[in-house]
């Protein structure tokens, strides 16, 4: 058999037979993950949650080798991080003190390493399963998923939280929650690139699905109800403490005072909220300032709750403990009030060393199990009470991890979270870690009250509408009032175990479908 040149120059050369070069296709899907940065707070450029990742599609559509497949998603992937990530940079280099090019250097291996879960995507949406929108949008829910809980997890840069405010697409939530957002939106995304195809009958799943929620947002069903109670007057105070001065010990008594006087006038409110740590000693070693604080909230029955480091003196052993387990907290104290919450979701190499001991191996990290750590709070924590109500907390980072919100949640009448995303500046991520509490609110039904540092300090609605928001960047004070409400949303239930499994079937079916045929032999 003859060859012609064409043919010979495939076999020998098949990258450069399918579509466009390797080079240019990676450096198109890298811009395409970098653009996706748009879609989300502050630019909230919705429509680009859809193009960005039909372009990834797109390029994934024509046939390949499985190395081409994951170089492809691998770009995607790391532009997606090192843009979408960025803010990283400000707590690194500005407040971590690591100079500009190592800063750099770390940014990009955090999106080199996250971006392999959209390289495997690639991967096996090429080689394992049916290359098409139901497949393709089931991998992509199955990789924000992993990034929930694998290695800890970084649940960052979700598709749904781009239509948090889309209520026509994002009433999916309180039933199966921001993974359903995304699933809806990224099956729409690439049955558009289908029917520019020429093959339209991929727009019927998603045209579906967009009449239910579309309905859903019409129709406006109320998960859950109102208590019945009076609305809660509240106060959130901003202290807007400088990062590079909030732990130095010299400054701790100048920042009691700040958040003393920012109170002063809000005693007789209902409920007064101070951010994380923003009582930045042990709780023993600021016995006195909060006896006085508490004396205030009892004298004019206000409910005062607070971020604080609480170190657990109880369960200390000198024989077996080289130091008294603390916890980064929030506790609620003054009139009506009980409780005490231990954060569950720690920062890695913020709040805590991960695999201590091990990281030996490397010369700056040599001895870092001699590093104190936070403690990591149970995840069977009762809520907090407050003035006859139960209240679900969350702080910080941890407000980004769907089901553990979802947990915290259950039984509660209202939810709040602390935060202190002065660590990250003027960057985006103080608001996109604000848009996830507004979807949070939306998954769970509750209202969120949300007081943070440096901002953004604000109140959001059981619709995941924020009701009042205070300016970031000043020393303030957010009043509002807040509703008790009860029930459960369909999300509350069940949680993600609906949406995983409808994944898994989709996966399973492609995966049989795209296997060969063995032809069946009747005999000689």
């Amino acid at each position: 058999m003859r060859l012609s040149t064409v043919d010979l120059q495939k076999r020998l050369n098949p990258e450069k037979s399918k579509g466009l070069h390797l080079g240019l296709a990676a450096l198109i899907s890298l811009l395409a993950g970098a653009a996706f940065i748009l879609a989300l707070a502050p630019y909230g450029i919705w429509p680009v949650a859809l193009i960005s990742p039909a372009i990834l599609y797109a390029l994934l559509m024509p046939e390949m080798t499985g190395r081409r497949a994951f170089v492809i998603g691998q770009a995607y992937g790391t532009g997606l991080w090192c843009v979408g990530a960025f803010w990283l940079y400000t707590s690194i280099h500005v407040y971590g003190s690591t100079p500009a090019w190592l800063a750099l250097i770390m940014i990009a291996l955090m999106g080199l390493g996250m971006g392999l879960f959209h390289g495997f995507l690639a991967l096996i949406f090429n080689r394992v399963v049916g290359k098409q929108p139901l497949s393709f949008a089931a991998l992509w829910i199955l990789q924000e998923w992993l990034k929930t809980w694998l290695f800890t997890g970084f649940p960052w840069l979700f598709v749904g939280y781009a239509f948090t405010e889309q209520y026509w697409l994002s009433s999916l939530a309180p039933v199966a929650g921001v993974f359903t957002v995304s699933f809806v939106a990224i099956l729409l995304a690439t049955s558009i690139v289908e029917l520019l195809r020429r093959r339209g009958g991929y727009m019927i799943p998603s045209i579906a699905l967009l009449v239910i929620s579309t309905t859903l947002w019409l129709v406006n069903p109320q998960w859950t109800k109102p208590k019945g109670t009076p609305d809660l007057s509240v106060s959130l105070i901003q202290g807007n403490i400088p990062q590079d001065l909030k732990w130095l010990t010299e400054y701790q008594i100048e920042t009691l005072k700040i958040y003393a006087t920012l109170t002063r006038d809000e005693w007789g409110r209902d409920l007064v909220l101070w951010p994380e740590s923003s009582i930045p000693m042990f709780q023993t070693e600021a016995v006195g300032f909060i006896n006085e604080m508490v004396a205030m909230a009892k004298e004019t029955d206000t409910t005062w709750v607070t971020g604080i480091p609480y170190k657990d003196e109880a369960t200390f052993d000198a024989s077996t403990d080289k130091y008294a387990p603390f916890y980064n907290s929030v506790v609620a104290l003054g009139a009506q009030a009980e409780g005490l919450y231990k954060k569950q979701r720690l920062v890695p190499f913020g709040e805590y060393i991960p695999f201590q001991g091990v990281l030996d191996i490397l010369p700056n990290l040599a001895g870092s199990q001699d590093i104190m750590s936070y403690s990591r709070g149970s995840d069977q924590q009762s809520p907090l009470q407050v003035r006859g109500h139960s209240l679900g907390a969350a702080i910080c980072y941890e407000v980004a991890y769907p089901d553990t919100t979802r947990k915290n949640a259950i039984g509660t009448d209202f939810l709040l979270t602390i935060s202190n995303d002065a660590w990250f500046g003027t960057s985006a991520g103080p608001l996109q870690h604000l848009q996830m509490v507004q979807m949070r609110a939306l998954e769970n039904g509750r209202w969120f009250m949300r007081a943070t540092n440096t901002g953004v300090t604000a109140i959001i609605d059981h619709k995941g509408r924020i009701v009042e928001r205070a300016p970031q960047f000043e020393r303030t004070v957010l009043r509002g009032e807040v509703q008790a409400r009860v029930g459960n949303t369909p999300f509350m239930r069940f949680g993600h175990y609906p949406i995983l499994f409808i994944m898994a079937l989709l996966l399973i079916l492609s995966y049989l479908g795209k296997r060969p045929k063995t032809p069946v032999r009747l005999g000689k």
